[in-house]
Parts: structure tokens; sequence; C-alpha cells
């Protein structure tokens, strides 16, 4: 199994990060602020005005160490990719799938069954471990619905409404499992975020999304042409696909995680001039630090039947996925938590 190495968060303003040898160097003027050897670096992610020299760009892409750059509130701007890997022919396979309707379209509803599913077990867990809810359980039901119905989905557009239908169902009563934390939840809004939850969760979205990138070009996949998101310029709608059976069981609960603990509060957030919502930077340092540690955790793969680092859920997923384009398997397994 692939092991899991490290990402930078490069969150410090006026950061500037090069190359010294085999480690990476990050200074702020004159100071230096770390040094880090590169062999244990998978990605480095960039947040607002942080400049990288060009020596370790080409580094970066030699190695294959993701190397992306963002605002510093989170929207993706522009990412460094090296020489692809992988097989040619799988890539190749990739995209007549994703022109035939009918095997995109028997991928689009195995991952949104599996948003679908891991949507209701978040709902589910808390009515267990906080008692009955009328609303909770009203929505749980209506999952059940939703589940049902994108089993017979005939096309990728009518799975997306589906998947729509089914958010919408979830986040109507995601306010119900924010427990005494000051914060309310109104609805999903994401650009841009317009309170302290849709900062967070998109945050959150946002790095995972990165994550499921670097591993689908990881297995010789492109990121950028999907099965259940269509394809738009400099989307990268294959890891948004990836991205919809991790978002309840990894990123909503890590948020809901934050937010109940108290870790972190309502006055940790700033509002721009635009009516953005975004972290200040220490609150962002301590999500970062809490975003390592939980990637650390072991789960039990429910397919693989392994114990892996819940870091490495995109890796794996995206080794299934190219092991059934490649037609190794029958079926693509997604991921579900139990």
């Amino acid at each position: 199994m692939k092991k899991l190495l490290n990402t930078l968060y490069i969150t410090r303003q006026e950061s500037y990060l090069h190359k010294e040898r085999e480690t990476i160097v990050i200074k702020q003027g004159k100071e230096k602020l770390g040094q880090f050897p590169a062999i244990s670096i998978s990605n480095i992610l960039c947040f607002g005005q942080v400049s990288v020299s060009p020596f370790l760009m080409g580094f970066c892409g030699e190695q294959g160490i993701g190397l992306a750059f963002y605002s510093e509130y989170g929207k993706f701007l522009a990412r460094v990719q090296g020489k692809q890997s992988g097989n040619v022919l799988l890539r190749r396979a990739q995209y007549r799938w994703a022109d035939d309707e009918e095997k995109s379209v028997s991928i689009a509803r195995l991952m949104v069954a599996a948003k679908i599913t891991n949507a209701r077990s978040v709902l589910m867990r808390e009515v267990r471990n906080h008692g009955e809810n009328p609303a909770l359980s009203d929505a749980v039901s209506r999952l059940a619905v939703s589940l049902r119905r994108v089993e017979h989905a005939q096309s990728v557009s009518e799975t997306m409404g589906m998947e729509g239908d089914a958010a919408s169902t979830y986040f109507g009563v995601f306010n119900e499992l924010l427990r005494g934390s000051g914060f309310t939840f109104g609805g999903r809004v994401r650009r841009p975020p317009a309170d302290p939850v849709n900062a967070l969760l998109s945050y959150v979205y946002t790095l995972i999304t990165h994550e499921c990138s670097s591993a689908l070009q990881g297995v010789g996949l492109d990121p950028y042409v999907g099965f259940l998101h269509q394809d738009r310029p400099g989307r990268v709608s294959l890891a948004l696909d990836l991205l919809e059976e991790f978002r309840s069981p990894w990123a909503d609960r890590f948020v809901l995680t934050l937010i109940n603990r108290k870790q972190i509060k309502v006055n940790d957030f700033i509002t721009e001039a635009s009516g953005a919502v975004r972290l200040k930077d220490d609150a962002r340092k301590t999500l970062l630090t809490a975003w390592q540690e939980r990637k650390q955790v072991e789960i039990m793969h429910p397919y693989l039947e392994e114990k892996i680092a819940i870091g490495l859920l995109p890796h794996c997923q995206s080794m299934l996925l190219a092991r059934h384009i490649r037609g190794d398997t029958a079926y693509y397994p997604p991921y579900l938590v139990k």
C-alpha cells in the first residue's frame, strides 16, 4: 500500500519557497520559517501571496510533488504539473468512457449512491448519539427514497438532478448537527461562502479536491475528464466526481467536529468587502493542524479490507477506478462508511 506523505500548507503571506539541494525551504524575507526533505512531501498548497522559485517548480514537476496555488480563502487559481504518469492506454479508455453515456452513467450512479448513503449515515449517527430528532428522521427517510431513485437513473443529467435533490434534503437539516456552538447554517452557499459554516465546508472541500486530483494523476487518470461532472475548462471534473464520496463522512464530519468541540469559534472569521467570509490566519492554522492529524487516523477500507490512513482514501479510490476502466474489475466499488 502507498505510504501517506506530508502536505505542506503555506498560509503565511509573502512567504517564498525555494529548493536547497534535496530540501524545500520556506522563507519570509530573510527569516527561514522551515526546511523539509522533499522525499517526505507529496503536495504543496500555497494560499494567498506566496512565491515559489522556478527551480522548485521544475523540481516538483519532475518528482511528482503536487504544487497548487489558491486565493487566501481557498479559491483554486493554478497548479504546476509535470510529466503525466501512467499508461496512455488507460487515459484513452477514460476518454472513450467519458464520451459514452451508458458507461458514464454506470459510474456516476455509483458515486451519487455512495454520496447519499454516506449522508444518511452521518444523519443516522447523530440520531443514535443524541436521540430522536423528527427533522433528521424525516431527512433520512427522504434520502432513502433518493437512493432508490438513483439506482434507476438513465442519464448523467438525471443522476445530477437526483444528486441535487438529495443534497438539498441533507443540507436542509445540517443546522441540526450544530450543537450549542453559536454557529447557524441556513443552506449551502458556495461562491462566495456567505457565513462561517459555508466557509469551512468550502475550504475543506477544496483540500480534498486537491488530494483527489493528485491521486488520480498518480494512477494515470486525467483529473479533468469526469463522468458525473461535465467537462469545463480548468475544472478537475473527475476529482469532483471522487469528492462526492468523501463529502459527508470525511469533510462534513471534520467540520462538525471543529465546530462542536469549539476548536473553531464564530469570532475566528472575517467578512471581506465582497461579502465573502473567510477564516482568520490563526484559526486556519488550527484547522490545518487538525486536518493533518485527521489524515493520519487509520480506518478499515470496506472493499480492500485493509487498514489505511484516511489521507490515502483518494489514492485507494483512484486505484479502484483505474482498475475498473482498464477492465480488471467488473464494477467500481465506491467508498461507503459503515
